[in-house]
Parts: structure tokens; sequence; C-alpha cells
């Protein structure tokens, strides 16, 4: 089982979960369509046929395949010009409209489905309240915004950077209601501990 967020939902992602049989949460990534325009999922589907039709009725005529792995289908321009949809539909300037799906695009839909189930939403939830909080704190602080130049050391000197904010935070809270007399040297030394560990955050 493994819990990604938005950044990972691509159907490479995703077919490599389907082709190895891992469970996978994935985090829904918005579409870029600007507001009012048709989306493809308006573009309605047969897949006995394998083909799209566009509200409007018309059938789209496969294209092509191209190298990185999407199908596009393509409208008839002499349908689409007089379409009372066309300003909703595209720019091209031929009025033709293309639709592209991937060939692994059925994998990307099954891990999709799983996020909108009930074991999906609780494996969501649990890596926002431990991974996700984490990372939120290392991606600034620690340097993680270009984790892939960080190897394990980086990562366990981030982590135990963070266990020492953690720790000095709850002691902190722990001493507040104590006499100040009594504390005040253990605050200092946990303000000087907190303070090293924010400086390790470079490292």
């Amino acid at each position: 089982m493994v819990g990604l967020d938005a950044g990972y939902n691509t159907t490479a992602v995703c077919h490599g979960l389907v082709e190895r049989g891992i469970g996978g949460v994935v985090g829904n990534k918005r579409p870029h369509t600007p507001k009012g325009w048709l989306k493809r999922w308006d573009f309605s589907y047969d897949a006995r046929q394998d083909v799209y039709h566009c509200p409007e009725g018309q059938r789209l005529r496969y294209s092509t395949t191209n190298r990185t792995g999407y199908r596009e289908d393509k409208s008839a321009p002499a349908f689409c010009k007089d379409c009372p949809l066309l300003d909703r539909c595209t720019r091209s300037q031929n009025t033709q409209k293309v639709v592209i799906r991937h060939m692994w695009e059925e994998d990307r839909k099954k891990v999709n489905q799983k996020r909108l189930t009930d074991w999906g939403r609780r494996v969501s939830e649990r890596r926002r309240e431990t991974v996700g909080r984490s990372f939120a704190d290392a991606k600034p602080l620690h340097g993680h915004r270009y984790a892939r130049f960080r190897g394990l050391t980086q990562y366990l000197l981030a982590a135990a950077c963070q266990n020492m904010k953690k720790i000095a935070l709850l002691l902190a809270r722990f001493m507040a209601p104590l006499p100040s007399l009594l504390t005040s040297r253990l605050r200092l030394a946990f303000r000087l501990g907190y303070s090293i560990a924010l400086c390790l955050c470079c490292c």
C-alpha cells in the first residue's frame, strides 16, 4: 500500500502501481481547462467501438498515437465550424477539436477509483497527518525543495532536527506552568537546543 500526492497522478505511475499489484492512493489532480470550456469527460467514450462522441453527437475519428502513448481523435472541421458550442470547445484556427487519451488511461481510472473508497480516504488522511506534514516542514527549512539531490544521510539529519524541535516545543509547554525561578536555567538550555536544531536545518 502506498499513498502519494497529486504530483504523482500520472498515467505512468498509475500503470506501474496496477502492473505490480500495489494498492495505491494518489491525490486528485485538477484539470487546467478554462472555466466554462468543455472538458474531456464532456465527450462520451464508447468502449465497445473505441470512439469518442462530442456533446453535439459528432463521432470523432482516430488520427494517430504519438510517441508518448497518447491516442489522438479529431473532429471534422466542416461539422464544427457551425457548431453552437465551438466557442467553448476549441481555439483551433481550422475549427478542429482534438481529444487525447493515453494507452494506460484505464489503469489511471482504477487508481483514482480507489481514492474515492473509505479505505482510500483513510490512507489519504494518514498521509497528510504523517508524511505530508513532515515534508511540508522539510521542504522550505531543510533543503528538500530539491529532494532529488538529497541522500539517506541528509534525510536522517532532517528527521533528527524535526524530532529535536518537537521535543523542545513539548518541553516548553510542560514547563510553562512551573515557577520561573526554578526553570530559568532549563528554559535557557532548551532555547539553546532549539536554536541548534534550527541551525542544523541547512545541513
